[in-house]
């Protein structure tokens, strides 16, 4: 039996062709934008290095506002920008996930949770009220309530995602929260030493009070060996306060809109982020995949940040005043005031 082999008709058109092209054509559209990206991660990373207290997606979100401001991208690097600035930011809230154990968590004690739980909500309630006693928009005071109460930076970009800020709240939240963080860096240290605090108590504390992980972890350093491991996993609990926190946001924001334009109840990547933190915390991951998804992790937010930074314009931040960073100050006080008075209550238990 002789087979019939299908050909193409040079005279007829191919219908997959479009798709093909399409998919080719945005692509391409992606790869300057991505590769500006690219190279501003590769600096972040490097600044990182050389400075260890500030995470590369600070470093990143200065330098894409700089870049924004001193020679601000053209539209052909949009698409890759775009890209980043949202598809690459979820995946990597996502992938903070794998940076914690339940296990690590509950191990903590009844009395370190509840005083987490007690100063990310005295955290999230004080800095939205005085934020709008201020003035400030909705969306500016959630970016820093979560900034200063959860996770500095990661936080306020995973909180940017749900409320639909601009590029100037969310360079301005990341502002505060890394000028207020790396003032405590060298205030908790300091007063831990000044008063003699038992080292654990101290790293108890810089887990409750300091906005960024890579910073709660130099302070407890700073303190000493015996606040390090405290510190680090306290500050890991209060991310873990992400997942929830994000989770109201959402329901809050499906309120507002109609029914056709309503985000998931629940985000996906929030979703996400939880499903990796059930993951991480079997075991079975082993370290050295850990510790590559943790530097794709940090990557992917770096890259977002700066996608974000480069539609800051200075102009804008200039116009706020200086209302979102009293907010900051302001916060960053009570939140260290309250997980103070957390630790001091937990008494310093041998975690």
């Amino acid at each position: 039996m002789t087979r019939t082999v299908s050909r193409p008709n040079p005279g007829r058109p191919d219908p997959a062709a479009p798709i093909r092209k399409a998919g080719k054509s945005e692509t391409a559209a992606r790869i300057p934008g991505l590769a500006v990206v690219a190279a501003a991660t590769a600096a972040a990373t490097i600044g990182h290095l050389l400075v260890p207290a500030v995470s590369p997606p600070v470093f990143a979100i200065v330098l894409g506002v700089v870049v924004g401001n001193v020679r601000p991208l053209g539209a052909r690097y949009a698409p890759g920008l775009a890209l980043a600035a949202r598809p690459l930011l979820r995946i990597g809230v996502a992938l903070l996930g794998l940076q914690l154990v339940f296990g690590d968590v509950l191990a903590l004690g009844p009395g370190v949770i509840a005083a987490i739980v007690v100063t990310v909500a005295a955290g999230l309630g004080a800095i939205l009220w005085l934020g709008a006693k201020l003035g400030l928009s909705p969306a500016q005071r959630l970016l820093i309530a979560c900034g200063t109460s959860i996770c500095g930076a990661a936080a306020v970009a995973a909180a940017e995602s749900v409320v639909d800020a601009d590029e100037n709240e969310t360079a301005t939240a990341v502002a505060t929260v890394v000028v207020f963080g790396t003032l405590l860096l060298g205030v908790i240290p300091a007063v831990v030493g000044l008063f003699t605090l038992n080292p654990e108590l101290g790293g108890m504390w810089a887990g409750l009070a300091i906005q960024e992980v890579a910073q709660a972890v130099a302070a407890g350093g700073i303190i000493g060996s015996g606040a390090l491991a405290v510190a680090a996993v306290v500050k890991l609990g209060r991310v873990l306060m992400l997942a929830p926190v994000l989770a109201v946001l959402s329901v809050r924001r499906r309120r507002t809109l109609s029914a056709g334009a309503r985000p998931p109840l629940v985000p996906f990547f929030v979703i996400g982020f939880l499903a990796c933190v059930a993951l991480s915390s079997t075991g079975l991951v082993p370290d050295p995949v850990l510790t590559a998804a943790g530097h794709v992790q940090t990557t992917l937010l770096g890259a977002a940040m700066f996608a974000l930074g480069t539609g800051v314009r200075a102009g804008a931040i200039r116009a706020a005043g200086p209302r979102p960073f009293v907010l900051g100050a302001a916060g960053t006080v009570w939140i260290a005031v309250v997980g103070l008075g957390g630790a001091l209550a937990v008494g310093g238990l041998h975690l």
